[in-house]
C-alpha cells in the first residue's frame, strides 16, 4: 500500500516507528525546508512525557504502551538522562489540595529536556530516512486533500492508497479545508482553553517541586468553569511560540541550564454551545487582540497585583522575567482577556495560595496569551482511507497520547 502521512510530529513519529518494518511504501510530507527547520513544537517545546490515565487525550492508550513509548524517545537521547518525578503519589499532598476544593491529577512523568529535544528528534529522523521504503519531502506543503473511491489525492496531483493527517493543532488550516467539504467529519467543537503563564520565585514552590516536579490539579472556580495547571516547569524560562498570524506564551525547562523561577500555565476551559463552532477561530482571536495591544510579535506582561486591580503594570518588583526583554511590553491583560476569564483566574489563584502560601504575592507575574487549542473532533472511520492521528484529529493534547494514537492506527493498518 502506497501511504502519505502529512505532517512530521510525536504522532508521525508513532505511526512511522509501527509500520516501518512492513512492505507498505511510506511518503512524509513536511512543509519546512528541511528537519532543521521544522517546527514539531509538540516534541521541541519541553520534553514532558507523561504517563496517566487522567490526562493526555480522549482515547484509551494501555499503560504498557505508554511506558513504551516513553522508553522509545528516552532511548533516543544521547546519554540517556532525564529527570522523573510523579504528581500526588503522596496521600498527605493529595488530601491537602484536596481539602480546599482542588482535584489532583495523578501522572508519572520523564522530562528530558529542551536542550535535548533537538538530539532526539534528528536521531529518530536518521533512522526513518535510512529505510527503504521511507520518503522524506520538504518543503512539500498540502493544501488540498480529496478523497476519491479508493484513492486520496493531495495537491490535485499526487494519489494515494491511504493519507494519515499529522499536523498537530498548527495544521489547523489544512484541516479546516478538508471539514469545509465534509462537515460531518466533525463530532466536537466546542472547547478551547484560555489563560495565562504564571511565574514565580522557585522558593514558593520550592517543596512542591522537590516532591513532585510537576504538580496538576483542577479547580471549578466561582465563575462555573474549570481551571487547570499545566506545564510546569521548576527553575525554568518563559518563551513565546509563533502561530502563522499570531505569538502565545509558553514554557519550557532545560536539564543543565537554570533559572531562579518556576512558570507554568493556569488555564480556563471554555465549553460553548452552538452556533458556536469554531474553538480556533475563538482563541486566535484573542491571541490576536493580545498581541495587537502588544505589539508585533509581542506578548503582555502584568504583576498579579496589577491583573487583579485592572491596572497597566508600569514597574516589576521583586520577581524578574525570565523571558528575553525584546519579547514583551508591561501592560494590562485584561484589555484582550473576558472578564469571566479574568475572574476565573484570580478565583484559582487566590484558593491555591490557601494551600501554597506566596503564590498569590502582588508582584507574581501573569503573561498573556497563553491558549491550549483542541482540534474539532473527528469522525475517523468516515472515510476507510483518510485519518487523522495525534492533536489534530481533536483526541490527544500530549506527545505520548499523540504518538500511542499513530502507532495505534498504524496497528489497524498492519490488520488490513
Amino acid at each position: 500500500m502506497r501511504i502519505a502521512i502529512i505532517g512530521f510530529g510525536a504522532a508521525a513519529i508513532g505511526f512511522i516507528e509501527r509500520i516501518k518494518n512492513t512492505k507498505h511504501e511510506i511518503h512524509i510530507f513536511e512543509k519546512s525546508k528541511d528537519i532543521y527547520s521544522s517546527s514539531i513544537s509538540g516534541i521541541r517545546a519541553d520534553g514532558k512525557l507523561f504517563v496517566s490515565n487522567e490526562m493526555g487525550g480522549n482515547i484509551d492508550v494501555d499503560m504498557d504502551l505508554q511506558k513504551q513509548l516513553v522508553n522509545y524517545y528516552i532511548d533516543k537521547t544521547e546519554d540517556k538522562k532525564y529527570e522523573k518525578g510523579s504528581s500526588f503519589a503522596k496521600k498527605e499532598y493529595y488530601n491537602k489540595f484536596y481539602e480546599k476544593g482542588f482535584q489532583p491529577i495523578h501522572s508519572d512523568f520523564y522530562h528530558i529536556g529542551t536542550d535535548q529535544l533537538k538530539k532526539v528528534l534528528y536521531s529518530i529522523y536518521e533512522d526513518f530516512k535510512n529505510l527503504k521504503n521511507i520518503h522524506f519531502h520538504f518543503e512539500a506543503p498540502i493544501l488540498d486533500i480529496e478523497p476519491i473511491a479508493n484513492t486520496v489525492i493531495l495537491n490535485n496531483k499526487d494519489s494515494f492508497d491511504m493519507v494519515v493527517v499529522a499536523v498537530g493543532r498548527s495544521g489547523h488550516k489544512l484541516v479546516k479545508n478538508v471539514i469545509g467539504k465534509f462537515p460531518e467529519l466533525i463530532t466536537d467543537n466546542t472547547q478551547v482553553d484560555l489563560g495565562i503563564r504564571y511565574e514565580l520565585p522557585d522558593h514558593i514552590v520550592e517543596e512542591l517541586n522537590r516532591e513532585m516536579y510537576e504538580f496538576k490539579v483542577k479547580y471549578k472556580s466561582k465563575t462555573g468553569y474549570m481551571v487547570r495547571t499545566f506545564c510546569n516547569n521548576p527553575s525554568g524560562f518563559v518563551v513565546t511560540e509563533n502561530y502563522d498570524d499570531f505569538v502565545t506564551v509558553n514554557g519550557h525547562s532545560k536539564l543543565k541550564e537554570k533559572s531562579k523561577n518556576t512558570n507554568f500555565a493556569i488555564l480556563t476551559t471554555v465549553q460553548l454551545t452552538q452556533p458556536f463552532n469554531d474553538p480556533i477561530g475563538f482563541g486566535s482571536h484573542i491571541a490576536k487582540l493580545t498581541n495587537l495591544l502588544a505589539g508585533e510579535n509581542k506578548v503582555i506582561l502584568q504583576t498579579y497585583n496589577n491583573f487583579k486591580s485592572s491596572k497597566r503594570t508600569k514597574h516589576l518588583y521583586r520577581v524578574f522575567p525570565t523571558l528575553e526583554k525584546d519579547k514583551y511590553i508591561l501592560g494590562d491583560i485584561n484589555l484582550a482577556y473576558p472578564r469571566r476569564i479574568a475572574e476565573s483566574i484570580i478565583d484559582f489563584i487566590e484558593n491555591l495560595n490557601e494551600v501554597v502560601p506566596g503564590v498569590a504575592n502582588d508582584d507574581n507575574l501573569l503573561y498573556a496569551p497563553e491558549i491550549k487549542f483542541y482540534s474539532n473532533r473527528l469522525h475517523n472511520d468516515h472515510f476507510d482511507n483518510l485519518k487523522f492521528i495525534g492533536d489534530c484529529s481533536g483526541a490527544t493534547r500530549s506527545i505520548i497520547y499523540a504518538t500511542a494514537h499513530g502507532w495505534m492506527m498504524a496497528e489497524k493498518i498492519i490488520k488490513i
